[in-house]
């Protein structure tokens, strides 16, 4: 019985790890005959798993998917993986995840090997993950994009423009991106006729049209590129400039994360440089440097740090 039970096993790990087996090959592998073998794909149908068999000389077995979610043979590493990437759900940006997130990891952890949740252990003590303060997207918006791109099918949402201006769009999708603590979809735009980048917190009500078509060539290396040059393209409300007294690489070590420019003045100084639309990020990486500093540009940046400086002074008695 042990030894059927670890074939078992062992016929799962390997299902799951290729998308078609020839059942001579399979056999082979498990070191059994043919009859046997499908002995075993019986059982595992039998628990839930969904197999299916092809017939004929290209037939042999493939795991699908099913209605239900049976268990999962996963290595050493592939458990580790999922369990510091269920704790990086936990604290993301996507709405309703945080709870789900814990639940599954809880269950993982419970039933690892003491040796992998030393790891597990090692990694959440010694990991420090920064809050996500953008905006929070509903992750049935993003299951919906996801799949349109995965489908190739036209999605329509509502968008509403920087202005406030609410329209009608209906686009290609291509791919979803996370960049700096936001979501953006990167679609064809069939209206404008040509490439966009949209924000997904300014997005409502996405819906597949049925509508196949085939996809376009991207013009950028990947997804990721083309949102960061379209992003960098767009000019900033503000330029903002300061004279930092530190010197340039302590400076790079906080805006290596941060984002921004560090132009070396001299050993004990450098200026920072940094492109944005609203100053309250600016003021988290000055208050991260720690260190003193001049503002040379713009002028309402200066009152906006007097102004936020009058209240920390009454915070603070």
């Amino acid at each position: 019985m042990a030894n059927t039970s670890a074939r078992m096993l062992r016929l799962l790990s390997l299902l799951q790890t290729h998308r078609h087996w020839p059942g001579l090959e399979l056999a082979d592998r498990l070191a059994v005959s043919e009859r046997t073998l499908r002995r075993d794909i019986d059982r595992l149908r039998e628990l839930g798993y969904p197999v299916h068999s092809g017939r004929g000389s290209a037939g042999g077995y493939q795991l699908r998917s099913g209605t239900v979610m049976p268990p999962l043979l996963l290595d050493d590493e592939e458990a580790v993986a999922i369990a510091v990437g269920l704790r990086t759900a936990a604290g993301g940006t996507v709405e309703g995840m945080e709870e789900t997130a814990l639940r599954a990891l809880t269950k993982v952890v419970q039933v690892m090997p003491p040796r992998l949740r030393r790891r597990v252990d090692a990694l959440r003590a010694y990991t420090v993950t920064a809050p996500a303060d953008g905006p929070r997207i509903d992750a049935v918006t993003l299951t919906v994009i996801a799949q349109a791109c995965r489908d190739d099918e036209r999605l329509t949402f509502t968008y509403a423009a920087p202005s406030g201006e609410a329209a009608s769009r209906l686009v290609e999708p291509h791919r979803l991106v996370s960049f700096k603590r936001r979501w953006y979809l990167v679609a064809w735009d069939l209206g404008r006729a040509d490439w966009r980048v949209f924000r997904l917190d300014r997005l409502t009500g996405p819906a597949v049209t049925g509508a196949r078509f085939r996809p376009r060539d991207l013009p950028a290396a990947d997804a990721a590129a083309f949102v960061q040059e379209r992003l960098g393209a767009r000019p900033a409300r503000y330029d903002i400039t300061v004279l930092l007294h530190a010197p340039a690489d302590t400076v790079e070590r906080v805006v290596a994360v941060t984002g921004g420019r560090v132009e070396p003045v001299d050993d004990r100084s450098c200026h920072l440089r940094l492109q944005v639309d609203a100053f309250d990020w600016p003021v988290l990486i000055l208050a991260a440097v720690g260190a003193e500093f001049d503002v040379i540009d713009p002028p309402e940046f200066r009152r906006y740090l007097r102004d936020v400086g009058r209240l920390f002074l009454r915070a603070g008695g």
